[in-house]
Formats: structure tokens, C-alpha cells, sequence
């Protein structure tokens, strides 16, 4: 608990969830969330903890920013990994027309950026792609029969 103590949107977090406020209700006039407050704050622990509670994970904020400009804003590849494993959508703009990757390199957090550009991408791959369960059978076929050449021939293929 000496957490709740050292960061004051953990005090704004605390006193929300004690007097019972829904995880998506506005508490404020910028109508930033707890889930807002967690992932500005690069609380992951509270963040999971909203994300179980059903809190949206892509409300914005009349700055039109979701918790994932405010992580990234803040550089907490922790709660960039949990939104975006949470299926937050990674494509939203802010006010200004910035995603959470246009925040993430303005705000000097480049591991962060590429995490969130190859997110991007394997989304756009994923997409592109028709999945049907015979191409997903042929695929680990393929790769068990590539891994058992390996063994056999003692040798690594890159």
C-alpha cells in the first residue's frame, strides 16, 4: 500500500474505486477513467485489475486519448503489453491525430514505439490473411518436418 501513497493519480485511483465509482464512469472534467489514471500512471497491477473488472480499454478522454496514449505517453511497456494483449485498439487518434506510437516517439520512448509498430504490423499481416484451419495443419507439419531434418542432420538452418 505505500504505493497508493507516492503518485497522485494512484491518490485519484484510491479514492475512486473507495467510494464505489464504475470502471468506465468519467470521475473528472477531462473524463479520464481509473483505467486512465492506472495506465498513466504505468500501474500495471491496478490496470489488470481494471481490465478484469470490465473497465472499456478504449475510452477516450476529451483529449481523445485511450489508455494506451496514456502508457505510452509515460513509456510503461507494462501496461502497453497488457492493453494490447486486452485487444485495445492500437489505430486510435488522439485530438492532435497522434496514436499511441506517434506518443511513444514524441515523448522519447522508442522501445516502446517499436513495440507497438510491430504490433501494428502483425495486425495488418493478420488481417490480410484468410486463416482456415488446413493452411494452420500444413504450416506445423511444415515446421515439425523442418525440426526433425535438424536433429538428423545435426546442423541449424537460419
Amino acid at each position: 500500500m505505500l504505493l497508493l501513497d507516492c503518485n497522485p493519480e494512484v491518490d485519484s485511483l484510491k479514492h475512486l474505486l473507495e467510494t464505489g465509482a464504475s470502471v468506465n464512469a468519467p470521475p473528472d472534467s477531462c473524463e479520464q477513467s481509473p483505467v486512465h489514471l492506472a495506465a498513466g500512471g504505468g500501474l500495471a497491477c491496478f490496470l489488470l485489475w481494471q481490465l478484469q473488472t470490465g473497465a472499456d480499454l478504449n475510452q477516450q478522454d476529451v483529449f481523445g486519448e485511450a489508455p494506451l496514449h496514456k502508457a505510452a505517453r509515460v513509456g510503461s511497456m507494462e501496461c502497453l503489453s497488457l492493453l494490447v494483449a486486452s485487444d485495445a485498439q492500437i489505430d486510435l487518434c488522439n485530438k492532435n491525430g497522434q496514436t499511441a506510437e506517434d506518443l511513444a516517439w514524441s515523448c522519447g520512448f522508442p522501445e516502446c514505439a517499436k513495440f507497438l509498430t510491430t504490433i501494428k504490423c502483425m495486425q495488418t499481416i493478420k488481417s490480410r490473411e484468410h486463416p482456415n484451419k488446413d493452411h494452420c495443419v500444413q504450416v506445423l507439419t511444415q515446421k515439425r518436418s523442418l525440426g526433425s531434418e535438424e536433429n538428423t542432420s545435426g546442423k541449424r538452418k537460419c
